[in-house]
């Protein structure tokens, strides 16, 4: 037997470690105490008390109910510290939820003016909003969405609250350890066109570009849903995710990957140097993927050519030669019209205004008649977009995406290339598109050409590449979300493995060949001149492949419950796998080697077989994927020499 005195020691030692989660709501007379916290309904998020790393202090705040990582995503008390573990969340007499120390003062409180004593209550809802209600009308009269910390959650309104007029933003902490306001701070502006801004301290640090009803234009692989009624709130494929403000000024997109059982970084607002807001500085354009990164619109000049050659690129650039437009207002002498200067895939310039021109020819004219337009751009999105008598500020040219931009320039600076844009009539335009359209297929059928051309070369001519579908490596993009962190579901020697969902609702897994990787267009050729034939139920099924530019992607039939060895070698999902569901396994991999082997027209060694390379369907059906390394033999061949080593170590 235990001695009572030691089990209330041991009892109390546990205590010290692990809080109480209560599922309830609070009130006059039920609050909470340090360690003690409140659950959402659904178990999703908790309010209660935390440290954050290295600080002895104490915080009332909002985290993801996760076993391994806190995810924190509110903090009431930021810039007032609990300084022991005294702390109580409760309803004071004045109807308001507040945190008070041992000694009764109160560091915060959610401060609603004219409530009536004893008649609200706070509940922390599923979606992490911690909600004063008045019990009489069951309204809300406070929540912290509205008053958000660091981070930016599914659902989160922002821009102003109708219903206080108070401008919702995000601040970042000053540091991991403290969650003190920081320097940094993000929110939407829409003084003309809805815009993301981070700022740090007053000033611009980045910038969305505008929004065009689907995406914002400089963050084009961000794709989102907005509600604009004076705030916009996001929605996620996965509700696992959440942005949140680094004290370092970035804008984190944040994925639980519960398979990994951690949280992953999947956008960020500052991957390059060019997207430091105004890098380039007036009338300067960045571009992440030239050396230098800062170059001059065309008919403009570095202002300070020293500096710009040392790299210092914010005193930006100059004209180089005025306009017919302003010439002409003060000479009264009318010479050649100016012209514009076209720059595709653009993340458009600051200080954008909205005019009414419902087409592009319409805006183009609009700008082109009054003197103080000096650039404009079209968006089916937004429309006509306009730039007047301002300095041109934070142009980046995109690697994807973006829209067209127009820069007005004199007659005299359009270079000889033409890159100015004139007035061509339909006829021209529609043989122009005509000879693209030919030049578009002529190149299409070369580069088919091209990979079957790969294949004969394999002396395998049962292998027709036509019957394999071709897939458009934007139709990719769009099924994967452009490649989202959160849609990865594995990384092979080949390359990551992504999830996908075609536009039919199929669901897909898209290899994508890695620049970095060991393997290259030998391997990938091998798989698809191999598969590409093969029908068996316990071989994975290949639907088609993409080959354009650098981009090599194999697209395959999608496994739900991935590879043999995410299940083997996971302490808890190996539970799944009994006696009788590992025979089956077992069995239905020799089946697909036999037919490899023996029963296929190919006979085939597949040389890198492993628990990885094992995919298996909802029902656990095994199929045999990752084909780069195969071998083909001879109808009556039982034996023949390797060029290299291959397979896994």
């Amino acid at each position: 037997m235990i001695p009572i005195a030691l089990l209330i020691i041991l009892l109390s030692c546990f205590c010290l470690d692990f809080a109480v989660a209560i599922d309830s709501s609070i009130t006059s007379s039920q609050l909470i105490r340090d360690p003690d916290a409140i659950l959402s309904n659904g178990s999703n998020f908790k309010l209660g008390f935390f440290n954050p790393a290295d600080s002895p202090y104490r915080y009332m705040g909002i985290w993801y109910d996760m076993p391994s990582e806190k995810a924190v995503i509110w903090v009431a008390n930021r810039d007032n510290p609990l300084k022991d573990s005294s702390g109580i969340i409760t309803i004071s007499e004045d109807g308001n939820l507040v945190l008070v120390n041992g000694q009764k003062e109160v560091l915060w409180s959610s401060n609603v003016s004219n409530l009536v004593n004893n008649s609200t209550s706070a509940q922390l809802l599923d979606s992490g909003n911690l909600v004063l209600r008045d019990n009489i009308n069951r309204a809300i009269v406070w929540e912290s969405f509205q008053e958000p910390t660091d981070s930016f959650l599914p659902g989160m309104h922002h821009g102003i609250d109708q219903r206080t007029g108070k401008k919702v933003q995000l601040t970042s902490w000053k540091s991991l350890s403290d969650p003190s306001t920081g320097s940094f701070s993000a929110g939407l502006i829409h003084q003309n066109i809805p815009e993301i801004f981070v700022w740090n301290v007053s000033r611009p640090y980045w910038r969305s570009g505008p929004w065009n009803g689907q995406i914002f234009i400089g963050i084009p692989e961000l794709k989102s849903v907005y509600l604009f009624r004076h705030n916009f709130t996001f929605g996620f494929a996965n509700d696992w995710t959440f942005f949140a403000l680094t004290a370092q000024g970035i804008l984190e997109e944040r994925i639980w990957i519960k398979w990994k059982d951690n949280w992953e970084v999947g956008f960020l607002n500052l991957r390059t140097e060019c997207d430091v807001y105004g890098k380039c500085g007036a009338f300067g354009i960045c571009n992440s993927q030239e050396k230098p990164i800062c170059s001059c619109l065309e008919g403009f000049e570095p202002k300070n050519a020293e500096e710009w050659n040392r790299g210092n690129w914010t005193s930006g650039c100059i004209r180089r030669s005025k306009l017919q437009c302003e010439r002409r207002n003060i000479t009264g002498k009318v010479g050649k019209e100016d012209g514009f200067s076209k720059l595709n895939k653009m993340k458009v310039p600051d200080f954008t205004e909205w005019t009414s021109p419902a087409t592009e020819d319409e805006c183009r004219e609009q700008c082109l008649k009054n003197c103080s337009c000096i650039a404009y751009a079209f968006d089916g999105g937004i429309g006509c977009m306009v730039w007047r008598s301002i300095n041109l500020i934070d142009i980046q040219r995109l690697p994807f995406g973006g829209t067209d931009l127009y820069i007005r320039v004199a007659n005299s600076d359009v270079d000889e290339k033409g890159k100015k844009d004139v007035f061509v009539s339909p006829l021209i335009k529609g043989m122009f598109a005509l000879a693209i359209c030919t030049l578009f297929l002529w190149r299409w059928i070369a580069k088919r050409k091209e990979v079957i051309a790969k294949l004969s070369a394999t002396n395998v001519n049962t292998v027709k590449l036509q019957d394999l579908p071709l897939f458009q490596f934007e139709e990719l993009a769009t099924a994967t979300n452009n490649f989202q962190l959160s849609s990865k579901l594995g990384q092979g020697g080949f390359g990551p493995v992504y999830w996908g969902r075609l536009k039919d609702g199929q669901e897909i897994a898209v290899k994508r060949l890695s620049k970095a990787s060991g393997q290259g267009l030998e391997e990938f050729m091998n798989e698809v001149m191999v598969i590409s034939k093969l029908q068996h139920r316990n071989l994975v099924r290949l639907l088609g492949c993409c080959v354009e530019g650098e981009e090599k992607m194999l697209i395959y039939e999608y496994m739900p419950n991935r590879s043999l060895d995410a299940l083997l070698f996971d302490p808890l999902k190996k539970e799944r796998l009994d006696w009788r569901k590992r025979f089956n396994i077992i069995e239905g991999i020799s089946r697909g080697l036999l037919y490899l082997h023996r029963d296929s027209r190919l006979r085939i060694i597949h040389r890198d077989l492993k628990a990885s390379n094992i995919l298996l369907d909802e029902e656990l059906n095994p199929k045999i994927s990752d084909f780069g390394m195969a071998k083909i033999f001879g109808g009556n061949q039982d034996q023949a020499d390797t060029g290299r080593v291959v397979g896994t170590l």
